[in-house]
Order: structure tokens, then sequence, then C-alpha cells
């Protein structure tokens, strides 16, 4: 896949943008920094277990799976890097 999306990147159009959410108020619903929080949407830090089990709690899809994307996208950046 070209340009693999970060983890990020799915945060916010899949899960802050239908809900309306700023930065500050997903900051505070998943109790995170909000410079935290820009960094992961910003793709400067990656989907934290911690993250992962708040986006559970609040219903946006399962810890495991947030966890399997910033996996995914780490392992995709990974073979960039060797390219």
């Amino acid at each position: 896949m070209h340009n693999h999306p970060h983890p990020g990147e799915v945060l916010k159009e899949m899960v802050m943008a239908p809900l309306g959410l700023s930065v500050t108020e997903a900051s505070s619903r998943f109790s995170i920094s909000r410079a935290d929080m820009l960094s992961v949407l910003n793709g400067k830090a990656g989907i934290s277990s911690d993250l992962a089990e708040q986006l559970e709690l609040a219903g946006a899809g399962t810890a495991r799976a947030w966890l399997a994307l910033q996996a995914n996208y780490d392992l995709w950046a990974s073979q960039q890097d060797r390219k």
C-alpha cells in the first residue's frame, strides 16, 4: 500500500470528525494531554496502549484493533526506511 495512513489520521477522520470533537475535547475524553493528542494526530507519536484502552472504553473500536493499526504502520514505515 502506498502512503499507509498513520493511526492518528484514522483517529482524526474516523472518530473525531464524525463526532465533531475538537483536539481539546478529544484529549479530555481520552485522558491524554492536548500536546500528546496533537502529536498522535499529526503522526509524530503512536497510539499507546493507554490511549488504545481509552478509545475502546469510549466505544471507538477495540484496543487490539488500534494497537494492530499502530503495529502495521510501524512495520510499513520500517520497510520504507529500507528502500
